[in-house]
């Protein structure tokens, strides 16, 4: 019953049902899914530790969202990418090499009009140059700093010509990979996710400009 909860109402904070800052009542939310408060209050507290929800004056709400976040998250993943790259460029099997052929291969075959497969996709190939890295904590790190980003869901990738920008640095980075320069992937890495940041940063202006006053 708790991961059921918590799937449903992590997809929902995700996919902008709840607006940001929006309060998450747990009495409210036990009535929406037809269960009692226990496994709402425990899907709150990991959805809290996931940095979906925080604490807010009156309870529990959808976190809100800000550039300092965005400069915050950004900060850290970009040294964080850049390092699992340079251990994957170290440390890389054969097998991790067919994973990431694999993986780019996929994003190149991605429909351009659909955003969440294109999102996906873009994903794939960095928990492919994650897990090349055969470092878990630094996969753990990444993928709870990515749980922050879902709470910003315009990709990045659909800006003008991002899409193909992507791609290229992509195929650099593994490129690198393959060649075990670990010092060039790390700096593509910390290159392609700078522009990622430039990129949401952007987003997050335009939206700002387009609410209603």
């Amino acid at each position: 019953m708790l991961t059921e909860v918590y799937d449903r109402l992590r997809s929902e904070i995700v996919a902008g049902t709840f607006d940001a800052g929006a309060p998450l009542v747990e009495v409210v939310l036990a009535e929406r899914y037809g269960v009692s408060r226990t496994p709402v209050r425990e899907a709150l507290r990991r959805l809290e530790q996931d940095g979906l929800v925080e604490r807010g004056d009156r309870g529990m709400r959808v976190r809100t969202r800000s550039p300092e976040e965005i400069l915050e998250i950004y900060e850290v993943r970009i040294a964080l990418e850049a390092t699992a790259a340079s251990a994957a460029a170290e440390r890389h099997t054969e097998l991790d090499l067919v994973r990431l052929r694999a993986a780019t291969e996929a994003m190149a075959a991605t429909p351009v009009c659909d955003p969440r497969a294109m999102a996906e996709a873009n994903r794939a190939v960095h928990e492919a140059v994650w897990a090349a890295g055969h470092n878990g904590t630094v996969v753990d790190l990444l993928s709870r700093l990515n749980n922050h980003l879902t709470r910003y869901p315009a990709t990045t990738l659909a800006v003008a010509g991002r899409w193909e920008e992507a791609q290229r640095e992509h195929d650099e980075i593994v490129a690198a990979i393959r060649d075990r320069d670990g010092e060039r992937a790390a700096a593509l890495a910390r290159a392609h996710m700078t522009r990622a940041r430039d990129l949401r940063l952007q987003i997050y202006r335009s939206e700002l400009a387009d609410r209603p006053r």
